[in-house]
């Protein structure tokens, strides 16, 4: 499951690759996707169309100090077979990374069902925000497991 500085978990989904994606592209549906309360709210509910567009949520974080905004840049944008963002924080030069970390879903069809694999990768996290949070990453991969089972539920 852990590859160099990787996390990567797989499931079969019974839905099709596009009633994933319509998902994914929601941000008003990624608190659904997450198995604990991290992610809240997205504060322009309009879906994700491209690569670099911008999507923000609510996120609550007691180790953050609280409610904060993650602002997400998205990498990638297949419509019904990957899409992948890059957390982080607007400034006045625009968008950062907030710790060097990305999320990728990747979709492939599977007779009438979809393999979902999700990819959370931190390689490119600065050691100084490792030591502020205390390593990386701040979870097991079995929340990547419970992830993909709440994106399941979140389309049955």
């Amino acid at each position: 499951m852990t590859a160099d500085q990787r996390y990567v978990v797989t499931r079969t989904i019974p839905a099709s690759p596009s009633e994933v994606f319509a998902v994914l592209a929601d941000p008003a549906r990624h608190r659904d996707t997450e198995p604990g309360d991290w992610v809240r709210d997205a504060i322009d509910p309009e879906p994700i169309t491209a690569a670099g567009q911008i999507f923000a949520v609510n996120m609550f974080l007691p180790q953050a100090g609280g409610h904060y905004v993650m602002h997400n840049l998205v990498t990638v944008f297949e419509k019904d077979r990957a899409i992948a963002w890059l957390p982080g924080q607007l400034d006045d030069a625009g968008h950062h990374a907030a710790g060097g970390w990305s999320w990728c879903y990747d979709l492939s069809p599977d007779d009438g069902q979809t393999d979902v694999t999700l990819t959370y990768d931190w390689t490119d996290t600065p050691q100084s925000f490792r030591d502020q949070i205390g390593g990386m990453p701040p979870f097991g991969s079995d929340f990547l497991t419970e992830s993909l089972a709440a994106l399941e539920s979140s389309i049955s």
